[in-house]
Formats: structure tokens, sequence, C-alpha cells
């Protein structure tokens, strides 16, 4: 539980003063909705919810790779790099990359990607910009929501609350 608080008060230090692309969602309060989507899938691995917290530090504050695998372990950090899309390559190819990332992710990467979507889909009303915005980003959370929406996780998530949220989802954006 320690790697746990750890990783929050990190995230929270990290990301201190940053807003979601939406210019109004902080984005430790997207880390708090991803880690209360994990717990909704009944994910009790310490791995995965620390990389729950830090699933957006690589890509968005100075932290990189090491740093992370140097504090929290390489576990947690082969998660949090496989979530991460690559800012250095052209946008095209960055999300070339991500795809095939998200595809070939760990089990546990996936339970992360699950519940990143989910929060990132029911935040998007919180931008105040109009459905059809709203709807654009449901359609593109959803062709990641196809690589990673697949998973078996055995014991570690049960699946079902995700799957009945996205149907719900599905239902609003159709």
């Amino acid at each position: 539980m320690v790697d746990i608080v750890q990783a929050k008060n990190f995230a929270k230090k990290k990301h201190l003063g940053q807003l979601r692309k939406n210019g109004k969602t902080t984005t430790f309060s997207h880390l708090q909705d991803v880690v209360k989507n994990l717990k909704k899938m009944e994910v009790t691995n310490e791995d995965i919810i620390c990389a729950g917290w830090l699933h957006d530090t690589i890509e968005d504050t100075e932290t990189d790779y090491d740093m992370i695998k140097d504090r929290f372990g390489k576990r947690v950090a082969d998660i949090v790099v496989s979530l991460t899309k690559d800012n250095r390559l052209p946008k095209k190819q960055r999300e070339a990359k991500y795809a095939k990332d998200l595809k070939t992710s760990s089990i546990k990467a996936k339970l992360v990607k699950i519940a990143d979507i989910l929060a990132n889909v029911n935040d998007a009303p919180n931008a105040g910009k109009n459905t059809r915005w709203e709807k654009q980003q449901f359609v593109k959370k959803s062709k990641y929501w196809s690589y990673v929406s697949n998973v078996k996780p055995g014991n570690l998530a049960k699946l079902s609350w995700a799957k009945n949220e996205w149907k719900k989802l599905e239902r609003k954006y159709s």
C-alpha cells in the first residue's frame, strides 16, 4: 500500500498545476478518476494501481522511464511506458506506434488503458464544448478501446462494470 500512496503523491507533485487538453480538468483529478475506475473493476494489484496514478507522467512531465523504475520498480515502469505516446515522433508515426504498443501491451497495461479511456470519455462533457466535439472524442477513444477491451484479465479484474459503462457511452454517442 505504501507504493500506491507514494505513486499518488509522486503524480500529484509531477502534475501540479497541469490541466488536461480541455483546459478545465486538472490532470490529477483525471488520475483520480482512472484509479476509481480500476477500483470499480475490482483491481487490487498494486503495480496496476500505481501505474494508474503514473500513466501520464512520462508523456506529460519531465519524468522518464528510469525515474519510474528506480522509484516504483521495473514492473510498474514497464506498464507506464507501454501507455506512453512517443512525443518525439511526428503525429502520424506517434499514433501508429502507440496503436501497436497498445495492441501488444500486457494485461496490466490494458486494464489501466480501459480505466483511462472511460475517464477520458466521461470527462469530455466537462470541457464545455458541444456534443459534436464530445462525440469526436468518443470516436477517437473507440479506436483505443478496440485494442484493449478484449483482454482476459483472469483474477486481476472484473470487466463487467467497464463493459457496461462503455455500452452506456456507446448509446449516448451513437
